[in-house]
Protein backbone atom coordinates (compact mmCIF):
# COMPACT_ATOMS: atom_id res chain seq x y z
CA UNK A 1 0.00 0.00 0.00
CA UNK A 2 1.34 3.37 -0.81
CA UNK A 3 2.13 5.57 1.68
CA UNK A 4 -0.03 8.32 1.94
CA UNK A 5 1.43 12.01 2.84
CA UNK A 6 -0.98 14.77 4.50
CA UNK A 7 1.20 16.16 7.14
CA UNK A 8 4.54 17.48 6.84
CA UNK A 9 5.75 19.71 10.32
CA UNK A 10 9.40 20.82 9.63
CA UNK A 11 11.84 22.45 12.34
CA UNK A 12 13.13 25.13 10.55
CA UNK A 13 16.81 25.33 12.17
CA UNK A 14 20.31 26.48 10.80
CA UNK A 15 18.91 30.20 10.20
CA UNK A 16 21.77 31.94 12.67
CA UNK A 17 24.31 29.93 11.66
CA UNK A 18 23.88 30.08 7.85
CA UNK A 19 23.86 33.93 8.63
CA UNK A 20 27.15 33.71 11.47
CA UNK A 21 29.04 31.15 8.52
CA UNK A 22 28.34 34.45 6.07
CA UNK A 23 29.76 36.82 8.32
CA UNK A 24 26.19 38.23 8.53
CA UNK A 25 24.10 39.48 10.98
CA UNK A 26 21.79 36.23 12.12
CA UNK A 27 19.03 38.22 11.75
CA UNK A 28 19.69 38.34 8.05
CA UNK A 29 19.64 33.85 8.04
CA UNK A 30 15.87 34.70 9.54
CA UNK A 31 15.37 37.08 7.03
CA UNK A 32 16.53 34.78 4.27
CA UNK A 33 14.77 31.79 5.95
CA UNK A 34 11.32 33.73 5.11
CA UNK A 35 11.97 33.22 2.07
CA UNK A 36 12.42 29.38 2.03
CA UNK A 37 9.52 29.45 3.93
CA UNK A 38 7.23 30.85 1.09
CA UNK A 39 9.42 28.43 -1.53
CA UNK A 40 8.35 25.34 0.39
CA UNK A 41 4.32 26.48 1.10
CA UNK A 42 4.28 26.64 -2.38
CA UNK A 43 5.97 23.33 -3.69
CA UNK A 44 3.43 21.79 -0.52
CA UNK A 45 0.46 23.27 -2.12
CA UNK A 46 0.93 21.94 -5.75
CA UNK A 47 1.17 18.51 -4.23
CA UNK A 48 -2.83 17.62 -3.66
CA UNK A 49 -2.56 14.93 -1.84
CA UNK A 50 -0.33 17.25 1.43
CA UNK A 51 -2.99 18.74 3.40
CA UNK A 52 -0.85 20.67 5.72
CA UNK A 53 2.25 21.64 6.38
CA UNK A 54 3.45 22.72 10.37
CA UNK A 55 6.59 24.91 10.52
CA UNK A 56 8.02 25.42 14.17
CA UNK A 57 8.45 29.40 13.67
CA UNK A 58 8.75 30.18 17.47
CA UNK A 59 9.13 28.04 20.23
CA UNK A 60 8.26 29.11 24.21
CA UNK A 61 11.78 28.41 24.57
CA UNK A 62 12.77 31.28 21.79
CA UNK A 63 12.01 34.02 24.73
CA UNK A 64 15.10 33.07 25.99
CA UNK A 65 16.94 34.26 22.75
CA UNK A 66 18.90 38.32 22.96
CA UNK A 67 15.92 40.73 23.06
CA UNK A 68 17.17 42.26 19.85
CA UNK A 69 17.01 38.81 18.13
CA UNK A 70 13.54 38.89 19.52
CA UNK A 71 12.27 42.28 18.63
CA UNK A 72 13.29 41.82 15.17
CA UNK A 73 11.85 38.09 15.03
CA UNK A 74 8.45 39.89 16.08
CA UNK A 75 8.91 42.46 13.08
CA UNK A 76 9.85 39.75 10.73
CA UNK A 77 6.71 37.58 11.04
CA UNK A 78 4.00 40.66 11.01
CA UNK A 79 5.32 42.16 7.74
CA UNK A 80 5.91 38.95 6.33
CA UNK A 81 2.47 37.85 7.03
CA UNK A 82 0.46 40.86 5.50
CA UNK A 83 3.38 40.24 2.35
CA UNK A 84 2.17 36.84 2.02
CA UNK A 85 -0.99 37.50 1.90
CA UNK A 86 -1.62 37.04 -2.17
CA UNK A 87 0.39 34.12 -2.17
CA UNK A 88 -1.93 32.56 0.06
CA UNK A 89 -4.84 33.52 -1.60
CA UNK A 90 -3.31 33.00 -5.36
CA UNK A 91 -2.34 29.13 -4.27
CA UNK A 92 -5.67 28.67 -2.38
CA UNK A 93 -3.32 28.23 0.96
CA UNK A 94 -5.10 29.19 4.32
CA UNK A 95 -3.04 29.92 7.05
CA UNK A 96 -3.49 29.05 11.11
CA UNK A 97 -1.53 29.69 13.93
CA UNK A 98 -1.01 26.99 16.45
CA UNK A 99 0.26 27.92 19.88
CA UNK A 100 -0.62 30.43 22.88
CA UNK A 101 -0.27 33.81 20.35
CA UNK A 102 -1.60 35.75 23.95
CA UNK A 103 1.79 36.07 24.73
CA UNK A 104 2.34 38.42 21.67
CA UNK A 105 1.53 41.83 21.16
CA UNK A 106 -1.78 43.13 20.24
CA UNK A 107 -0.22 44.42 16.88
CA UNK A 108 1.05 40.96 16.19
CA UNK A 109 -2.35 38.76 17.26
CA UNK A 110 -4.51 41.06 15.50
CA UNK A 111 -2.20 40.49 12.17
CA UNK A 112 -1.80 37.05 12.64
CA UNK A 113 -5.95 36.83 13.25
CA UNK A 114 -6.66 39.12 10.64
CA UNK A 115 -4.58 36.38 8.12
CA UNK A 116 -6.07 33.52 9.40
CA UNK A 117 -10.07 35.22 9.20
CA UNK A 118 -8.65 36.04 5.18
CA UNK A 119 -7.63 32.74 4.16
CA UNK A 120 -10.42 30.83 6.12
CA UNK A 121 -12.27 29.98 2.51
CA UNK A 122 -8.99 28.49 1.23
CA UNK A 123 -9.68 24.74 0.45
CA UNK A 124 -5.93 23.46 -0.44
CA UNK A 125 -3.00 23.74 1.99
CA UNK A 126 -2.94 24.29 5.34
CA UNK A 127 -0.18 26.32 6.62
CA UNK A 128 0.63 26.32 10.38
CA UNK A 129 3.01 28.35 11.88
CA UNK A 130 3.52 27.10 15.53
CA UNK A 131 4.17 30.71 17.26
CA UNK A 132 5.09 30.95 20.76
CA UNK A 133 4.72 26.87 20.64
CA UNK A 134 5.53 24.27 22.85
CA UNK A 135 3.87 20.63 22.84
CA UNK A 136 4.33 20.20 26.86
CA UNK A 137 2.46 22.85 26.66
CA UNK A 138 -0.18 22.21 24.29
CA UNK A 139 -0.61 19.25 26.24
CA UNK A 140 -1.06 21.52 29.65
CA UNK A 141 -3.49 23.86 27.87
CA UNK A 142 -5.62 21.04 26.23
CA UNK A 143 -6.05 19.03 29.45
CA UNK A 144 -7.07 22.31 31.13
CA UNK A 145 -9.68 23.06 28.68
CA UNK A 146 -10.90 19.66 28.99
CA UNK A 147 -11.34 20.29 32.76
CA UNK A 148 -12.93 23.53 32.29
CA UNK A 149 -15.96 22.13 29.94
CA UNK A 150 -16.06 18.69 32.61
CA UNK A 151 -15.06 16.96 29.88
CA UNK A 152 -13.33 13.35 30.23
CA UNK A 153 -9.77 13.36 29.75
CA UNK A 154 -9.42 10.64 27.37
CA UNK A 155 -6.61 9.97 24.28
CA UNK A 156 -9.56 10.94 21.91
CA UNK A 157 -10.75 13.43 23.59
CA UNK A 158 -7.50 15.24 24.60
CA UNK A 159 -6.27 14.73 20.61
CA UNK A 160 -9.53 17.08 20.00
CA UNK A 161 -8.61 19.16 22.39
CA UNK A 162 -5.28 20.15 21.12
CA UNK A 163 -3.85 22.72 18.70
CA UNK A 164 -3.66 20.55 15.70
CA UNK A 165 -5.58 16.83 15.83
CA UNK A 166 -3.81 15.36 12.53
CA UNK A 167 -0.81 13.26 12.75
CA UNK A 168 2.44 14.02 11.14
CA UNK A 169 3.60 11.56 8.28
CA UNK A 170 6.74 13.31 8.26
CA UNK A 171 9.02 15.58 10.21
CA UNK A 172 11.42 16.80 9.19
CA UNK A 173 14.64 18.57 10.78
CA UNK A 174 17.31 21.20 9.35
CA UNK A 175 20.52 22.31 10.77
CA UNK A 176 22.31 18.94 11.45
CA UNK A 177 20.69 17.87 15.51
CA UNK A 178 18.61 15.39 16.00
CA UNK A 179 16.03 15.98 18.36
CA UNK A 180 12.35 17.19 18.48
CA UNK A 181 12.64 20.20 20.50
CA UNK A 182 9.45 19.92 21.93
CA UNK A 183 7.42 19.98 18.72
CA UNK A 184 4.45 18.28 18.17
CA UNK A 185 5.16 15.42 20.40
CA UNK A 186 1.66 13.77 20.62
CA UNK A 187 1.31 14.30 17.05
CA UNK A 188 4.30 12.73 16.03
CA UNK A 189 4.53 9.73 17.33
CA UNK A 190 4.54 7.82 14.34
CA UNK A 191 5.78 10.16 11.86
CA UNK A 192 8.98 9.04 10.01
CA UNK A 193 12.03 11.12 10.80
CA UNK A 194 14.19 13.00 8.66
CA UNK A 195 17.43 14.65 9.93
CA UNK A 196 19.15 16.64 7.08
CA UNK A 197 22.62 18.84 7.74
CA UNK A 198 21.28 21.35 5.14
CA UNK A 199 20.53 25.09 6.83
CA UNK A 200 17.05 25.73 6.59
CA UNK A 201 18.14 28.85 4.45
CA UNK A 202 19.86 26.32 1.96
CA UNK A 203 16.75 24.16 2.22
CA UNK A 204 15.07 23.63 -1.46
CA UNK A 205 11.70 21.81 -2.71
CA UNK A 206 14.36 19.62 -4.57
CA UNK A 207 15.21 18.12 -1.16
CA UNK A 208 11.87 17.70 0.19
CA UNK A 209 10.86 16.11 -3.27
CA UNK A 210 13.55 13.61 -2.68
CA UNK A 211 12.24 13.42 1.34
CA UNK A 212 9.01 12.54 -0.09
CA UNK A 213 10.23 10.10 -2.38
CA UNK A 214 12.49 8.30 0.27
CA UNK A 215 9.46 7.77 2.32
CA UNK A 216 7.50 6.32 0.19
CA UNK A 217 9.80 3.48 0.38
CA UNK A 218 9.38 3.01 3.91
CA UNK A 219 7.40 0.06 5.18
CA UNK A 220 5.09 1.88 7.93
CA UNK A 221 3.41 -0.63 10.45
CA UNK A 222 2.36 2.00 13.31
CA UNK A 223 3.08 -0.59 15.96
CA UNK A 224 1.81 -3.85 14.11
CA UNK A 225 2.91 -6.12 11.79
CA UNK A 226 2.68 -5.82 7.92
Amino acid sequence: MRNEIRHIAIIMDGNGRWAEAQGKKRVKGHEKGAEVVRDITTFCSIHKEIERLTLYAFSTENWKRPKYEVDFLMKLLDGWLKKELPIYLENDIRFKAIGDISGFSTKLQKTIQDIEKKTLACKGLTQSLALNYGSKDEVIRAVKSLIKQNIEVTEASLEYALDTSMPVDILIRSGGDKRLSNFLLWQSAYAELFFTETLWPDFTPDELQSILENFKKIERRFGGLK
